[in-house]
């Protein structure tokens, strides 16, 4: 079955098909940013299914995945187990070291990287990333620094279309949609 080609900006195909990483911050991307406390000060974060649905495609195709949030959570964590994704750093002060240390445990080079922040904490590994992609709500100024600023809001679906879109690029997209028609999975 042929899917309709989302709109790839074609000087970003090439940095596509070499990512193996995706590296996401946690809160303003898979999160709409907010920080939701109980009476009790227990945090609560609310995450997109479609963005889960999207890493855990990306997973299935080979692509490793990563969370760098400057805060601690217990919930990053369990989303993180439910999704499968074993790279979770939280209390991140220095998100460019820790993506660097993680490429060379890795074997994977800055360039086969995605990451994808929101905020000044992540402009350093925004800008040294093979593809630095932001989300609407970012400030001007750093929309204006990242090579792809996506569609859909931080937790509302940004993650999920980046993952298409890696997917798209690297030409895995129709066979996973195809394992969901068939029963597959």
């Amino acid at each position: 079955m042929a899917l309709a080609t989302p709109t790839i900006d074609p000087r970003l195909v090439d940095h596509l098909r070499q990512v193996r990483l995706l590296a996401l911050d946690v809160d303003g991307v898979l999160t709409d940013g907010r920080l939701y406390f109980q009476a009790d000060g227990v945090e609560i974060k609310a995450f997109h299914t479609q963005d889960g649905l999207g890493l855990k495609l990306l997973r299935r195709a080979g692509l490793q995945v990563a969370f760098l949030t400057g805060r601690e959570s217990p919930m990053v964590s369990h989303r993180a187990a439910a999704l499968g994704i074993d790279h979770v750093f939280q209390s991140c002060e220095d998100k460019l070291a820790t993506l660097r240390e993680l490429c060379t445990r890795k074997g994977i080079e800055l360039e086969q990287v995605a990451y994808c922040g929101d905020d000044l904490p992540d402009l350093a590994a925004i800008q040294r990333a093979g593809i630095g992609i932001t989300v609407p709500d970012t400030p001007p100024y750093l929309r204006a620094l990242a090579d792809y600023v996506t569609e859909r809001r931080g937790g509302h679906g940004a993650v999920r279309e980046i993952c298409d879109m890696l997917l798209e690029a690297q030409g895995h997209r129709d066979a996973l949609v195809d394992t969901y028609l068939h029963g597959k999975r």
